[in-house]
């Protein structure tokens, strides 16, 4: 299990790269900042104690292992796309799985002891779903912007993180049917966006093949 915490992220961006056939700006700086933030964390330990099985562990899977470690890259990616400080193509999904993999890997190493699955499976299932389900719903409500994208896209933006939380209070409180429903409630944005960068591609394919006939 410590095999999958350590190597699922790389995994699903290297998987996520081949289906699009991109690469987006930002990498290397993703991967200096989030081995950064793990060394940090790791000598630094949980900065809120993880409380029982109500609202404090709620609160304290959100901020300390399954929200905010996503969060932070999502905001800085953002704030710096804004500023235009990055060049090339923006992609918010990339930049949070490159600053996961570093977090992952000395995670994988913190929680090996414990050999908990929820942290050392679950968990790495949650951080792609959030660095993968809210960007796909900017895109999709930028893209075309229509009111009714961003009725649906809004909420869903805010609910993802707390539904990845809500996962691991679930799963932690045993909770395990009501965990298994959420999990998959919090992948299915992923669901979507394979299947849009699927259809793109051969969209894309198609054209050349119609260009390369035609030359």
């Amino acid at each position: 299990m410590s095999f999958f915490c350590l190597l699922w992220v790389p995994l699903f961006y290297f998987l996520r790269r081949a289906i699009r056939h991109s690469s987006s700006s930002g990498g290397v700086w993703a991967l200096l900042l989030g081995s950064i933030m793990a060394i940090v964390q790791f000598f630094l330990g949980y900065l809120i104690s993880p409380g029982g099985f109500g609202f404090s562990r709620l609160y304290f899977g959100f901020i300390e292992i399954v929200s905010f470690p996503v969060l932070v890259p999502l905001f800085i990616y953002t704030f710096v796309a804004i500023r235009r400080r990055f060049k090339g193509d923006i992609d918010f999904t990339n930049f949070a799985l490159l600053w996961i993999i570093p977090v992952g890997a000395l995670r994988a190493i913190s929680w090996s002891s414990t050999n908990d699955p929820i942290l050392l499976v679950i968990v790495p299932l949650l951080w792609t779903s959030i660095a993968a389900g809210i960007p796909f719903f900017i895109r999709w409500m930028t893209g075309g912007f229509r009111w009714f994208k961003a009725v649906v896209s809004i909420p869903c933006i805010l609910i993802i993180p707390v539904l990845g939380a809500s996962v691991y209070w679930a799963f932690f409180s045993q909770r395990t049917i009501t965990g298994i429903i959420l999990l998959v409630a919090a992948n299915i944005p992923i669901a979507f966006s394979f299947a849009r960068d699927i259809r793109l591609k051969v969209s894309s394919e198609k054209y050349l093949r119609f260009i390369l006939r035609n030359a």
